[in-house]
């Protein structure tokens, strides 16, 4: 088989999988418009999706992934089929195991360790961790990639991104929710999550930062023994959070743990413009020393300055139930599409965000789904969101979800309130220091130095009346196009009904030339206008489309 044909293949395997769970409802949660709670359960079975989503292979395995912690965007029963893909995929055998780290390291596996356990202590979608114990007698996991997925993960990001990109053109749904940027920014995370060097940089990097909480560890990286398909890292043994009893989590003082990490996930987003995308319970232990200790930090996303400072603002605002501002800070981080409902959106964001509010305590509406509410009230009022702000969404619903498994009774309401206080006293220590301020010292000096000039030269083109006001983007739109349209089907209109009038008059002149017993001329002018009519018609259909909608992107 060539390679057109095997991406052909993929190609009609991957769309029929789509179309066949797009018309059983699968994907509800897209048609924004509809009220979620009025919709009938979809068609199908949750097991045979999930079946599905395995035989596409890796891909797919980390789309399921990721779709099992959207309840905004997939049905209830469909979740929890889901839950069991992010530990329940088959192993690798260890010959082929074997054959990646000596590849990786470039030396024979007893060299490299004095001890390799075959028998995995998980396996992934991508990849899965071995025990093994170094030379110098530390005990470390070893994370080794899947054999052959590059190719295969390429292939298929590919065929999504030209299925996206054609949603977007022909589907209102794409228009307003901008699937190719969903699949860019997924692209972006799966393919650097294969770089298992980023992966050790990002376990240095949050170790430092959540130094401030000593109940959190994030186990060190070997860089020796680290490549891009192999992770050596330190070894943790520990108890995962959701089967913790009561008494281990009363001698552990979880409350603290707890508290913790949803103080130090605050610090990383809002402080360090980081987002750990997958801080779900199977990622964290709890150590017998009564740590926490965060694995696979593979999928971590990157959230510039001045939008970490909208997100916060907008978090701030939630929590004190200003729905207003909240609504105001989504716009001017969104993207506002040609059918932005302005006046629909203010009320619907402030209907949601009073009803957050209001329902206070352990019970109440949490933040992570608050921040999915916005993002699916802003897709159906014509707001397109930032990827970061679904992002925030799914990562606080894991901290949540953590957190009530830790201890129940916490209220992380609470805790998000009580933080960002801080976390706003923490960037504005680090507003101040001295780095950032010798460059605002330096744009001053700047403006200062350029100003006399700049207002002399305006003050010249005044005086010289050469002063020019230039509106650029109108030869560049349609509105030229369109004039000479319009012209060029008037002067056709103008030459038809010529020729049809012509072919009335030359009807009543008796000619020998004939044409199925009528004046030829005549006919032959009677024909070329019915042609040039029936063009203007085919013309008017086929391209007189509607423009694409008017993006307005406000600045960050």
């Amino acid at each position: 088989m060539t390679a057109t044909e095997s991406n052909l293949t993929r190609s009609a395997r991957i769309l029929a999988f789509l179309a066949k769970y797009r018309s059983a409802g699968v994907f509800a949660g897209l048609d924004v418009d509809a009220a979620a709670v009025d919709a009938p359960p979809p068609a199908g079975d949750p097991d045979e999706f999930v079946r599905d989503l395995e035989a596409l292979g890796p891909t797919f395995i980390k789309i399921g992934q990721a779709l099992s912690t959207r309840a905004d965007m997939v049905p209830e029963a469909y979740l929890r089929a889901l839950e069991r893909m992010q530990d329940d995929v088959a192993p690798v055998p260890f010959e082929q195991v074997r054959a990646m780290v000596e590849e990786q390291l470039e030396r024979p596996l007893a060299q490299a360790f004095a001890y390799f356990d075959p028998q995995p202590l998980g396996s992934a979608s991508l990849a899965q961790v071995h025990p093994a114990r170094l030379h110098d007698g530390r005990e470390v996991a070893v994370k080794v990639q899947r054999p052959d997925i590059v190719g295969t993960i390429v292939q298929d990001l590919d065929i999504l991104t030209s299925v996206a990109r054609t949603a977007d053109k022909v589907t209102d749904v794409g228009r307003r929710m901008r699937f190719v940027d969903w699949v860019g920014e997924f692209r972006r995370t799966l393919l650097a999550e294969l770089d298992y060097r980023v992966e050790a940089g990002n376990l240095e990097r949050f170790a430092e930062h959540l130094a401030d909480y000593p109940a959190l560890y994030v186990p060190a990286p070997v860089w020796s023994h680290t490549r891009d398909k192999v992770l050596t890292m330190e070894c943790v043994i520990g108890e995962k959070v959701l089967a913790l009893t009561p008494a281990q989590r009363a001698r552990a003082r979880c409350d603290d743990i707890a508290a913790d990490l949803m103080r130090g996930y605050l610090d990383q987003v809002f402080v360090h413009g980081e987002i750990h995308a997958d801080p779900h319970p199977g990622n964290l232990l709890l150590t017998p020393d009564g740590r926490l200790a965060l694995l696979d930090l593979g999928m971590v996303a990157h959230v510039p300055p001045k939008r970490r400072e909208r997100l916060l603002k907008l978090m701030f605002a939630a929590v004190d139930g200003r729905g207003e501002d909240v609504a105001h800070e989504t716009a001017q981080i969104g993207v506002r599409l040609a059918e932005f409902e302005q006046d629909r959106y203010q009320r619907e964001v402030s209907q949601l965000v009073a009803r957050y509010a209001a329902q206070s305590g352990r019970n109440g509406r949490s933040e992570g789904r608050l921040m999915l509410d916005l993002v699916r009230t802003a897709t159906a009022c014509g707001l397109r969101t930032p990827p970061e702000m679904s992002l925030l969404g799914k990562t606080l619903l894991n901290l949540e979800a953590v957190i009530r498994a830790l201890d129940p009774e916490l209220d992380p309401k609470a805790i998000v309130e009580n933080h960002l206080e801080s976390v706003m006293a923490q960037r504005l220590r680090k507003s101040l220091s001295p780095s950032q301020l010798a460059s605002e010292m330096i744009e001053l000096q700047a403006l200062a130095r350029e100003a006399p000039r700049k207002l002399s030269d305006l003050l010249s083109l005044l005086a010289e009346n050469r002063l020019q006001v230039r509106l650029r983007g109108l030869e560049e739109s349609h509105l030229i196009e369109n004039l000479q349209k319009i012209a060029n089907r008037i002067s056709v209109g103008v030459i038809t009904g010529s020729l049809i009038l012509a072919s009335a008059l030359l009807m009543r002149i008796d000619t020998d030339a004939r044409l199925f017993g009528y004046p030829a001329i005549a006919l032959v002018f009677f024909a070329l206008a019915s042609l040039l009519g029936f063009a203007i018609v085919i013309s008017a259909l086929m391209s007189d489309r509607k423009a694409p909608p008017k993006e307005d992107s406000r600045p960050d």
